[in-house]
């Protein structure tokens, strides 16, 4: 009788982790399909973003293209349109533009 209990908590110790299997799986899908991609961006638009320099083109996160006249600590300076328009934006709001996508 006591051969048998302890076969039967034996069993129901094993069922609890196969109880958490699935949820472990799907943090780890979740991890590598969503976390990990998004990380990565995140680090590469934070290092174009410190790598700005003068005459580059970019793209607010407004939607204006434009290129860099001046380069400060935490804002630019875009010189937008053909008739020479200046723009002061935060770099925060600068994001890359489609023809540096491609380039890298």
């Amino acid at each position: 009788m006591n051969t048998l209990f302890i076969l039967l908590q034996a069993g129901k110790e094993g069922s609890s982790w196969m109880q958490l299997l699935p949820l472990l799986l799907i943090l780890v899908v979740f991890y590598f399909f969503f976390i990990m991609p998004q990380t990565k961006k995140n680090k590469a638009q934070k290092k174009f973003r410190e790598n700005l320099k003068k005459g580059d083109k970019v793209v607010t996160i407004g939607g204006i293209h434009g290129k860099l006249t001046e380069v400060k600590e935490k804002t630019v300076v875009l010189e937008v349109g053909t008739g020479g328009m200046k723009m002061t934006v935060e770099k925060s709001a600068v994001a890359m533009d489609n023809e540096t996508i491609v380039q890298k």
